[in-house]
């Protein structure tokens, strides 16, 4: 589950940051449930990426 979360978390976050900086418009969901500066949709995409590092780290050690 926390991989999944993770997953999303990145999706949300990259596809917030590179839809302001690029093509200056808002893509994912995240941007209807908070109003986040753009420097908030990296932060968001890096708490995914440790997610998804944790949940990897887990599997290996054989806790998941």
């Amino acid at each position: 589950m926390r991989g999944f979360v993770g997953f999303i978390a990145l999706l949300q976050g990259l596809g917030g940051f590179v839809g302001r900086v690029a093509f200056d418009s808002e893509w994912g969901l995240l941007h209807r449930v908070a109003d986040l500066p753009t420097p908030a949709y990296l932060a968001v995409a890096a708490a995914g990426a440790a997610l998804l590092i944790w949940s990897d780290s887990d599997k290996k050690r054989g806790k998941g």
